[in-house]
């Protein structure tokens, strides 16, 4: 991750509130960042915006 691209990590609508499983997300100049949210020290994943579309058109389709 590109330390002097600020992120801003907003947690997925499908997390629950109770602190169970969060996933959240950051999107940064030509990647999409995710991360799991009770371990934010761990390397995120990241992905294009296009793989990130994808993967968000395929999911929504369920």
């Amino acid at each position: 991750m590109n330390n002097a691209e600020p992120l801003a990590w907003f947690k997925s609508s499908y997390s629950g509130g109770d602190g169970g499983d969060c996933v959240e997300v950051a999107a940064g100049a030509g990647t999409v960042y995710v991360r799991d949210s009770k371990d934010v020290d761990r390397p995120a994943l990241r992905v294009s915006h296009d793989a990130w579309a994808g993967f968000v058109g395929l999911a929504s389709a369920e």
